[in-house]
């Protein structure tokens, strides 16, 4: 029914800033989801969110009926304690601001420690 298609880390960057794009911020992670770091860290994550993404997902779709099922693409940033900061999809439609309200609340892996950055930014696209 839904596959979540790609997952990125982005190692070694600034935390996001305001002025910081949704583009740049999606560009950085992909260009660093292959780092030293990101698949050990990508396996964490996913081992520990699969299940509760998926459901989500689901429940998201379920209470807006009739459900845009348009590919979306979410971006965070993850605190050293594994807490979500400023997560933002686009596009943003009602599944998409649905799931990013849900993700928002989680707690994560914390993720690995980062010699010039403070939060570990991800990217995950989501196609149904």
């Amino acid at each position: 029914m839904l596959t979540v298609v790609a997952f990125a880390f982005l190692a070694g960057a600034a935390p996001a800033t305001p002025s910081d794009t949704f583009m740049a911020r999606v560009t950085r992670s992909k260009m660093m989801e292959a780092s030293a770091t990101g698949p050990a860290y990508q396996k964490q994550f996913w081992t520990k969110t699969g299940d509760p993404m998926t459901d989500a997902l689901k429940g998201c779709i379920a209470s807006n009926m009739p459900a845009d099922k348009s590919p979306f693409t979410l971006v965070a940033d993850i605190s050293p304690d594994g807490h979500p900061l400023n997560v933002e999809v686009r596009a943003p439609t009602p599944i998409a601001k649905c799931l990013a309200g849900q993700f928002s609340t989680w707690t994560f892996p914390a993720p690995p420690k980062l010699p010039d950055s403070v939060n570990y930014p991800i990217e995950i696209d989501v196609s149904m």
